[in-house]
């Protein structure tokens, strides 16, 4: 499930250069277009926590799919700047009630383990994420055709994802909780002020690692092919090193965590955030702007699945809220993000744009003492059923 969503969506990025030439945009009206995804995320986001415990995350996770691909083919069609920017609204709309869905089941089967393994999770995301970063750009360096192309990757991610479906978990959505259930089933029962200020630090740290993410799925393309003088096929590689290198971060993750503890893996993460993209921004080339964004992949590999983590697990709230608010706070930095880089790249140069990247690892630095310091003293990778799982002692 986490591969076809990371697959569908990167088969679009490599092409973002020839769509901007296309239609003849500038970096800002780019920015903004881009943009859209995020604010169609940011505004049917909050919805996701419904849905999933109306319908469950499964079939959420699964069905929502459809409406991605159907964005992203409309996408691939749109004549003017207008349609473009609508299809990317839909696109994004449909892909943060997927995200939360997702991330409500993977965690689902995290508590079963009772050790972390939602690294996991988007590792295979992260594979999805490379092979459609490949994918195209091997497409457009082939010259095919947008319909054609995004058509039929979204095809298979769709048919993927819906022959999977069988095996996915059934039952209520916090069947596999042990602690004592909250008293309040509302939504946002719970939300007391030292709980949205935790839950605010929980996103900042994820909005960190998603706007490195978003950088090098929105820009790094049009940076090193633009700025640099890269060739198209070569463009797409910046996207594909982060991707790659997060893919190995978090294939590392779980056991990393497990071991070293949330907290300081944050920190060793901002610092190389920090120092790879840095170097790269003050020594530009093409070969060390791939390896920057590789290493800023690196970094960030943690970031979204312990803020996921630590949200779903704030005492008192209802299943899914605290997922539900980080992931909300994750897409408005997508929204803000795509826009003031492409004012800044207009204004000034897509390189000095380019600085919220080390930037975002000099935050996670200050940020990560939020963050669960503890060591797990599990490693053994055996299912735990709910009803034979240790009781709640904190009572």
């Amino acid at each position: 499930m986490f591969l076809t969503n990371g697959l569908v969506f990167a088969n679009l990025l490599p092409r973002y250069p020839q769509i901007k030439d296309s239609l003849g945009l500038s970096n800002t009206a780019m920015g903004v277009a881009v943009a859209a995804f995020p604010l169609g995320a940011l505004l049917a986001g909050l919805a996701a926590g419904a849905l999933v415990t109306r319908f469950r995350s499964s079939r959420v996770a699964t069905f929502g799919m459809a409406a991605i691909g159907l964005g992203i083919v409309l996408v691939a069609v749109s004549p003017t700047w207008a349609l473009l920017t609508a299809a990317m609204f839909l696109a994004g709309a449909a892909d943060a009630i997927v995200d939360v869905a997702q991330n409500a089941h993977g965690l689902r089967v995290q508590r079963r383990y009772r050790r972390s393994i939602l690294n996991s999770f988007h590792a295979a995301w992260s594979i999805g994420a490379v092979l459609g970063g490949l994918m195209g750009s091997a497409a457009a360096g082939l010259a095919i055709p947008l319909p054609v192309h995004l058509g039929v990757s979204s095809v298979i991610s769709v048919v993927v994802a819906v022959a999977v479906y069988p095996l996915l978990l059934s039952g209520p959505e916090d069947g596999e909780r042990t602690g004592p259930a909250p008293a309040g089933r509302r939504p946002w029962s719970g939300l007391s002020p030292r709980v949205l200020v935790l839950i605010l630090a929980f996103g900042l740290v994820a909005n960190s690692g998603t706007l490195v993410e978003d950088s090098g799925s929105t820009w790094a393309a049009i940076y090193l092919q633009g700025s640099l003088g890269a060739v198209a096929a070569v463009a797409g590689l910046g996207f594909v090193a982060l991707q790659g290198f997060q893919f190995l971060g978090r294939l590392l993750g779980d056991r990393m965590v497990d071991r070293f503890g949330q907290r300081a893996m944050a920190r060793g993460g901002g610092l190389l955030v920090a120092a790879g993209m840095g170097l790269a921004l003050a020594f530009p080339s093409v070969l060390g702007t791939i390896a920057g964004f590789g290493v800023a992949g690196f970094g960030v590999a943690t970031l979204v699945p312990g803020a996921m983590t630590a949200a779903d697990e704030v005492p008192g709230l209802p299943p899914g809220t605290g997922l539900t608010l980080v992931t909300w706070l994750m897409r408005v930095g997508f929204l803000v993000s795509p826009p003031v880089v492409g004012v800044v790249a207009d204004t000034i140069s897509l390189r000095v744009g380019l600085i919220v990247v080390p930037l975002c690892g000099l935050l996670v630095l200050c940020l990560a003492v939020v963050l669960s310091a503890r060591r797990s003293r599990s490693t053994d990778c055996h299912l735990v059923e709910p009803d034979v799982a240790e009781p709640d002692r904190t009572r």
